[in-house]
């Protein structure tokens, strides 16, 4: 089973991975990852995606917090996977976030194919677990996201390499609004992070991502401090 533990629980350290987005929800799970006491190894991935700006803030965050980061580029996979309008020409999504106008941001077997380079990457470089962002809101909408996908990739990752890698999706069963309640307690300031599905200059602050995420902000009564149009 993948853990899903209380944050607050301090694990042992060791050399972990920590898929890297550069998003709200995985730069609170770097800063968890740090909190644990472990010798975190960042990954980002180029994967077409039209708001890749999201890799300069991952890249300012890590030189930052002088954790070690790679970018991989793997945007040749978009000969293969067509249809999602994070990486075709297809119009982003507004209002929000739901089921009914966001299934068209399904990148087609997205998080299998980046934890699975992931948890290479693990294994190169003798990490134990794999830090994966999932959150409850993302259960209804991301196949990939759900409990049964990370319990089934965690089994697989166990038995995949001579030496088991563990996925660790420290927020599966929590919403945004807790994620960020977490970095809060942690001190993260959360201008370091782009979320928008739009790769523009500001935040568009209509497209889904924008309002959940205004919506966490909303929620412990906060201002959320990157700019919007």
């Amino acid at each position: 089973m993948a853990q899903n533990s209380n944050p607050a629980t301090k694990p042992q350290q060791q050399t972990v991975v920590v898929i890297y987005s550069g998003g709200m929800d995985s730069f609170t799970v770097l800063n968890r990852a740090i909190a644990d006491g472990h010798q975190v190894h960042a990954v980002s991935f180029h994967y077409g995606q039209r708001h890749h700006r999201e890799l300069e803030s991952a890249k300012t965050v890590c030189a930052q917090l002088g954790v070690p980061h790679k970018v991989v580029d793997i945007r040749s996979i978009n000969t293969l996977l067509a249809g999602s309008s994070l990486t075709d020409d297809i119009d982003i999504p507004e209002g929000d976030y739901a089921t009914s106008n966001m299934t068209s941001t399904v990148v087609p077997n997205r998080n299998m194919i980046l934890l699975s380079l992931a948890i290479g990457y693990a294994v190169s470089i003798k990490a134990g677990k794999v830090y994966y962002g999932a959150h409850s809101g993302d259960h209804d909408i991301y196949p990939d996201c759900r409990p049964e996908f990370v319990e089934a990739m965690n089994a697989v990752s166990q038995l995949a390499n001579y030496e088991p890698v563990e996925i660790h999706s420290p927020y599966l069963v929590q919403s945004k609004a807790d994620i960020l309640a977490d970095g809060l307690r942690m001190g993260l300031d959360y201008s370091q992070t782009w979320t928008c599905y739009n790769g523009r200059d500001k935040a568009c602050g209509k497209c889904s991502a924008c309002r959940e995420r205004l919506a966490a902000f909303a929620a412990h009564g906060i201002t959320d401090p990157l700019e919007y149009e």
